[in-house]
């Protein structure tokens, strides 16, 4: 089974804007076509814990996703991300073993 996953954990108070900042790297990334890019993404909030989210990004493998984490438009908008955040986030790197649909 191919593929990875990365989860990055984080609080914050102010979900709206980094769903903003996520969405907007999104629209930019898309539209340059170019390099790796994620195959899918889930922006998640913990219902138990009001204030914690789980962005989940998914590639074709660990390989392009280093490639991705590498890129300088990645980087930015992981500092700017970082910014809105109310501390650290947690990052976690998860080969994919089993899925289903």
């Amino acid at each position: 089974m191919a593929g990875f996953v990365q989860i990055i954990e984080y609080r914050t108070s102010k979900p709206d804007e980094i769903a903003a900042l996520m969405e907007d790297f999104r629209a930019k990334r898309e539209a340059e076509g170019d390099g790796p890019a994620p195959t899918r993404s889930i922006a998640c909030a913990d219902r138990d814990e009001p204030g914690r989210y789980f962005a989940i990004v998914e590639f074709e493998s660990y390989e392009a996703a280093m490639e991705n984490s590498q890129r300088a438009d990645t980087t930015e908008m992981s500092e700017k991300m970082m910014e809105l955040c109310d501390g650290p986030g947690k990052f976690y790197n998860l080969d994919v073993v089993a899925s289903t649909q």
